[in-house]
């Protein structure tokens, strides 16, 4: 398989877009959200990862079919 840079720049892009979307909308929401973050426990921000990840490989799965 090779490898598409491309198609790696549009999906890094389309993270950063969407990474821009609460910020952008609601500063205060966001300081809030990452208070409650720095609030969780490292297991519970591992388990918030690997679901996260294992989401996003589902979601490419189902694309790429």
């Amino acid at each position: 398989m090779m490898i598409r840079w491309h198609d790696l720049g549009a999906a890094l892009a389309l993270l950063l877009v969407l990474e821009g979307i609460l910020p952008f909308l609601s500063p205060e929401r966001l300081r809030r959200v990452l208070r409650a973050v720095d609030n969780l426990g490292d297991q519970q921000l591992r388990f918030i990862g690997i679901t996260s990840m294992l989401l996003g490989l589902v979601l490419l799965y189902i694309v790429n079919r």
